[in-house]
């Protein structure tokens, strides 16, 4: 059991003014600001997103999430004229095995979640548009509905259609997203469609600074992290390790477990960018999901990666000895979620929320469209 107090969830919580909550992203990607956090100095300091390419060297390895978002929001109305919401999360051909590309996997049938969710009990319907409607089947003890797409086209059209762009419930607007949501709530490099919320810490590169990664010698690798509903779900319970993560579906392949364990060969530092990454990479590195405290930097001393495709349901924490990352690439996450959690089981608890607090103070952009911060 995690040691007090950082075994308590209180333990992550801070005050953040609304006003710096990013409602829309930077003007360009790499527009965004930088806090760059030093461990083993326990120093932060403030600079540009492509200061990112100073902490990089030859041989290091860059690993980004390359899961593309869908329109899984769907916007209607009941028959009796009131307005609903379906959340679509996963084709529920898929709910025992990994994510088939949309093309191959049978989209009718989806896990969902539903808004109002007292109102839209088994049985009743949804009307999206004009020969599209989702009918509700059956309650999930998760608070998922399962649910069947029904319309004059196939699924994944009338999805791509009618579906608007899933942003955060903190992101408050007039309306609920717009055209540059499609493209900016989006990574550069997104490939396979299955993520229900962006892998915010890869929306700041462009397809320059990959280039201009390469062009260090420093090794682009690419994982899949379909991210689910569980990213939006707020630890809730007292204590930190009585919280579960929901399973998300991941792919891993042989050449990019190549790639890293010549990087870890040759004695170089992997840079994980973002939370998924780390926790898939965490996943699949042989002797990785074990506690017992936080690595001071260098490279980690886990096993080598294994390909693999499947389910990870990691919950990285404080204590965490991480075995397959050695710097994060990370924007500022919620309070009391378990993202900021693993944040705080690579850098420390109290250096964490040290430099969250810097950042409220010099006013950088919080949350999905905001700012970033390597940690290394």
């Amino acid at each position: 059991m995690a040691d007090e107090p950082a075994g308590r969830t209180e333990a992550y919580d801070y005050e953040l003014p609304a006003e710096l909550i990013a409602a829309r992203p930077a003007a360009r990607r790499d527009a965004s600001r930088l806090l760059v956090l030093d461990r083993a100095r326990r120093r932060f300091t403030d600079a540009a997103f492509p200061a990112l390419l100073e902490r990089l060297s030859a041989g290091d390895a860059v690993v980004v999430n390359d899961s593309r978002v869908f329109p899984a929001r769907l916007l209607g109305r009941k028959p009796t004229g009131a307005r609903a919401e379906i959340l679509l999360v996963r084709p529920e051909s898929d709910a025992l095995q990994p994510f088939a590309p949309f093309d191959e996997a049978d989209t009718r049938l989806w896990r969902a979640m539903v808004r109002p969710g007292g109102k839209l009990k088994p049985g009743r319907t949804v009307d999206i548009a004009d020969g599209f409607a989702v009918e509700i089947l059956d309650s999930a003890s998760d608070g998922t509905r399962l649910v069947r797409l029904t319309g004059d086209d196939d699924p994944w059209s009338l999805i791509e259609r009618h579906g608007r762009v899933p942003l955060p419930p903190y992101i408050v607007r007039d309306a609920p997203d717009d055209a540059d949501d499609r493209e900016r709530y989006q990574t550069v490099y997104a490939a396979p469609a299955g993520s229900v919320a962006a892998p915010t810490a890869g929306l700041h590169f462009t397809r320059e600074t990959l280039a201009a990664i390469e062009a260090r010698g420093v090794r682009l690798v690419s994982l899949t992290l379909h991210v689910g509903f569980g990213t939006f779900r707020p630890v809730t319970a007292d204590r930190i390790d009585e919280h579960e993560v929901a399973p998300e579906a991941y792919t891993f392949s042989a050449a990019a477990a190549e790639a890293l364990n010549a990087t870890r060969a040759a004695g170089r530092r992997v840079f994980a960018v973002g939370t998924t990454s780390c926790r898939v990479l965490e996943t699949v590195v042989a002797g990785g999901g074990a506690g017992g405290g936080v690595l001071a930097g260098g490279p980690s001393a886990g096993g080598p990666f294994e390909p693999g495709r499947g389910w990870t349901d990691l919950f990285i924490r404080p204590p965490y000895t991480f075995r397959a990352v050695d710097a994060l690439v990370t924007n500022f996450h919620l309070p009391r979620s378990s993202l900021l959690m693993l944040v705080a089981a690579f850098a420390g608890r109290a250096l964490t929320l040290e430099a969250y607090a810097h950042a409220i103070r010099e006013r950088y952009r919080f949350y999905s469209y905001g700012d970033a911060m390597v940690i290394t």
